[in-house]
């Protein structure tokens, strides 16, 4: 039964990553999904947190980092160890059809990806605990995880079904993160 789920994911991965580009993505996707891209975001998020956050500012940090903690454990050490499916860029059945546009395919399993996972838990605990600051603009957060998140597939390394599984886990952990958070601070949920 799980057969035909994960033919539909190969299919849908060679469009993606083989169908579905453009030369303009090519260049820079792997740029953009990488970490150390967003390293001015992130210092701009603790600026902003420690300069209007004051005293609770010291209990976000901590809250985020142990969401990002909990989400990259879960993903990587738990899912990846358990399921233990391969990337596409190392699945023989794949050698034909992939366009890897990362320098080497990343060592590990693929199932679920932890980009999406880590990506989507930070944009579920930013866009809950800071929505009242940013308003609107808080729904970038979501657009910002969901880009890093495709463009997995887009690269090479990651099936469309590990970037779902992996968002969907990532903003269920990032959601509760932030209600516990939100608890610890006695806030009113946004």
């Amino acid at each position: 039964m799980m057969q035909w789920l994960i033919d539909i994911d190969k299919k849908l991965f060679t469009f993606l990553n083989g169908s579905a580009t453009a030369s303009w993505l090519d260049a820079v996707a792997p740029w953009y999904r990488d970490s150390q891209t967003w390293i001015p975001l992130y210092v701009f998020l603790l600026l902003f947190v420690f300069i209007n956050g004051k005293f609770k500012g010291v209990y976000w940090l901590i809250f985020i980092v142990a969401c990002a903690g909990l989400t990259d454990q879960v993903s990587s050490q738990l899912l990846k160890k358990t399921v233990m499916r391969l990337r596409p860029c190392a699945d023989p059945t794949m050698a034909d059809t992939i366009r890897l546009l990362m320098p080497h395919c990343s060592g590990g399993y693929s199932f679920t990806s932890s980009h999406a996972t880590n990506h989507f838990g930070a944009a579920a605990f930013v866009f809950i605990t800071l929505k009242k600051y940013f308003q609107n603009w808080a729904y970038l957060f979501w657009f910002w995880a969901a880009s890093i998140s495709y463009l997995q597939t887009y690269v090479g390394v990651h099936y469309p079904l590990d970037v779902l599984v992996g968002a969907l886990l990532g903003a269920a952990i990032g959601t509760g993160m932030a209600k516990l958070y939100q608890n610890q601070m006695k806030e009113q949920v946004v």
